[in-house]
């Protein structure tokens, strides 16, 4: 029960963290923040890593994956924060978190042991559906097609990101050097990238400027570290299932907090990736 209570937090923060971002994006420049966000989190994480000693090495074989899964993440944040500022938290949710769906069709064919079942076959046709039903469903004011396409882009960019952790050197390195090789590589990446995207800042206040510390160290920092101690206590395997209420929160969350309008199609799409991503993730029973 304790387990489960922690993976619905995450779950949570996950999906928190999508309207935070859209908040602050009428503060910030999209790419900038992506790339500033990078940067700060690299703190509460070093700190951690160092404090309970985990090891962090780029000299163990790992750098030039390291630095490639870096450059993927950046692109992954630079389309989820523009689409994040063209299209509703909603939207983004449905599309972003199916990324098991595309994990589990290109590990069918690049990874060992992750063979294409009957039951996973079924979850990607609902998913899927879902995917379609959302793209197809432009009555909401909200709704705009590059968003869309941007949040589904930067899916499967999270996908691949998993691709290489599973099938590369980087499986090596402690899940702590894995997410600095992301924040670092991002940021030098982003923040740079920004200066093509117009004005780095738009009309900051003060209470964006809080709602961004509480990014940093609330959603970034403690949300991370939460993760790393599931994964310490619980074999990951037991977590995946849990997966489907991320999206869930974060159309929960862009309905309270910002109040977006929900359509029939975004609820039945919603309802179609989560269902197809408890059949895809669901573990045989041992």
């Amino acid at each position: 029960m304790f387990g489960a209570s922690m993976l619905v937090l995450q779950a949570a923060m996950l999906g928190l963290n999508q309207v935070l971002i859209k908040i602050v994006n009428a503060g910030l420049q999209p790419v900038f923040q992506a790339g500033l966000r990078s940067a700060c989190a690299i703190v509460p994480i070093l700190l951690f890593a160092l404090i309970t000693r985990k090891k962090l090495s780029v000299t163990d074989g790992t750098l030039k994956m390291g630095i490639l899964c870096g450059t993927i993440f950046g692109i992954e944040f630079l389309f989820i924060f523009i689409a994040l500022d063209l299209t509703s938290v909603a939207r983004v949710s449905v599309l972003f978190y199916t990324m098991p769906v595309w994990f589990t069709v290109a590990a069918h064919y690049l990874l060992p042991d992750e063979s294409m079942t009957p039951r996973r076959m079924l979850g990607l046709a609902l998913a899927v559906t879902g995917v379609a039903i959302a793209m197809l469903d432009r009555q909401a004011g909200s709704a705009h097609l590059v968003g869309d396409l941007l949040a589904l882009a930067g899916s499967l960019c999270w996908t691949v990101i998993a691709l290489l952790v599973r099938g590369t050197s980087l499986k090596k390195a402690t899940p702590e050097m894995q997410l600095l090789y992301q924040l670092t590589v991002s940021a030098i990446i982003l923040l740079p990238a920004s200066l093509l995207f117009g004005e780095l800042i738009r009309e900051m206040t003060m209470t964006l400027a809080w709602v961004f510390v509480f990014q940093i160290t609330v959603v970034m920092g403690i949300g991370f570290l939460l993760w790393f101690w599931i994964l310490s206590i619980y074999p990951a395997s037991a977590t995946t299932s849990f997966s489907f209420l991320a999206p869930v929160f974060g159309v929960f969350f862009g309905w309270l907090l910002l109040d977006e309008q929900l359509s029939y199609a975004i609820v039945v799409a919603l309802l179609l990736v989560c269902c197809g991503i408890v059949l895809i993730t669901r573990q045989k029973p041992t």
